[in-house]
């Protein structure tokens, strides 16, 4: 699943930026193109809920590297005002999941916008036939 909503990040920031932004979803630590997108799951959890019903929780760190040497911060702000709308819902194999708790920082020049995922799953469970004839032989002494 997690892989299904990087791929649908992915589609989201090709919308919104087009291809003059590269986007990886592997780190890469030599040979970036910038401007790009570097797309992250830091922190997933899996949470009982309620029997058979699971809390999903997916913080991604989306990191965008930007291009112009001399307007870092004002490019990072730019572009973090443009996720906070695209990201905000995602179709993510035919369901519409909401981005929640958005926040993002710059650190050496670079932008770290977060984004929560969070959805239930519900497992599934066998289906045992019942039993459906019972016979049963008795006897009695005396």
């Amino acid at each position: 699943m997690i892989q299904s909503i990087i791929e649908a990040i992915s589609i989201s920031l090709d919308a919104e930026f087009g291809e003059g932004y590269s986007i990886y979803r592997e780190e890469k630590l030599q040979g970036l193109k910038e401007p790009c997108f570097f797309i992250l799951c830091i922190h997933p959890t899996h949470t009982l809920f309620l029997k058979q019903k699971y809390a999903r929780t997916n913080l991604f760190c989306i990191h965008y590297f930007p291009e112009h040497l001399e307007r870092k911060k004002e490019e990072c702000d730019a572009v973090a005002e443009r996720l906070f709308s695209c990201l905000e819902h995602l179709n993510v194999e035919g369901h519409l999941i909401t981005g929640t708790k958005m926040n993002y920082e710059i650190v050496d020049d670079v932008l770290h916008f977060f984004v929560n995922y969070d959805f239930f799953v519900c497992k599934k469970t066998e289906n045992v036939p019942w039993m459906r004839e019972v016979s049963e032989k008795t006897s009695l002494k005396g």
